[in-house]
């Protein structure tokens, strides 16, 4: 009998693990866990919560997949777990991969004036949307994007704006969509390219996922 492979998934800043709600994998060679947002202490370190975070795995050798925010905290994970496989999915592999305005804001620290108490007011993004389009994108945030704790959202935003890795981690695999606005393809090394992919492909791409997913955790 094939040994099963754990995967680990982290969601994207302020996602619910729903994010990954059409990833399927062959049932007889890999198991999915997800693992969701926990709330941090006001000043808990980067380091301090990824710590919290490794409680939840509980088999070695396992695959760590985190998207955007979520690939930056199982990089921080991998440091304190025995991991078979590191991915991460519209993300960053270190600092110098982040945006000038995202470097910009962390220099000025612009990122504490974020009125992200706002976030959790509201109640249905839909009305803020003009046109059909806006209007499914909305939708979208709103059934996704729930983890909308004011401390939460200011943690999240310092650590990502701040996160001081200077060099890619050894062996990292790197998944990136050609039209991340969040985190431009143009600042991106080495990565697995993912044509008209955007920053929620796991959600619009899911499909290219099943497809090549398995390759790549077995490659």
């Amino acid at each position: 009998m094939e040994e099963v492979t754990h995967i680990y998934f982290v969601p994207g800043m302020a996602a619910d693990v729903s994010i990954f709600e059409f990833i399927d994998l062959p049932e007889e060679k890999y198991k999915i866990h997800l693992i969701p947002w926990k709330i941090p202490e006001k000043t808990e370190s980067i380091e301090a919560y990824a710590k919290r975070m490794c409680a939840e795995v509980v088999h070695k050798d396992c695959v760590l997949v985190g998207v955007s925010f979520g690939g930056i905290m199982v990089q921080e994970m991998s440091k304190y777990l025995r991991v078979r496989k590191l991915i991460i999915i519209s993300s960053v592999k270190s600092r110098y991969e982040l945006p000038r305005r995202m470097r910009l804001v962390r220099k000025t620290k612009a990122y504490k004036l974020m009125p992200t108490s706002l976030v959790s007011k509201i109640d249905n993004w839909e009305k803020l949307a003009f046109g059909d389009f806006a209007k499914k994108r909305a939708v979208m945030y709103q059934k996704y994007l729930s983890v909308n704790d004011k401390t939460y959202l200011d943690w999240a935003i310092e650590n990502i704006v701040c996160w001081n890795q200077e060099t890619p981690i050894e062996g990292i695999v790197h998944i990136h969509g050609d039209k991340d606005i969040v985190f431009p393809i143009s600042h991106i090394q080495n990565c697995i390219r993912v044509e008209k992919g955007t920053h929620v492909m796991i959600i619009n791409r899911a499909r290219w996922f099943n497809q090549h997913l398995p390759e790549i955790i077995d490659n």
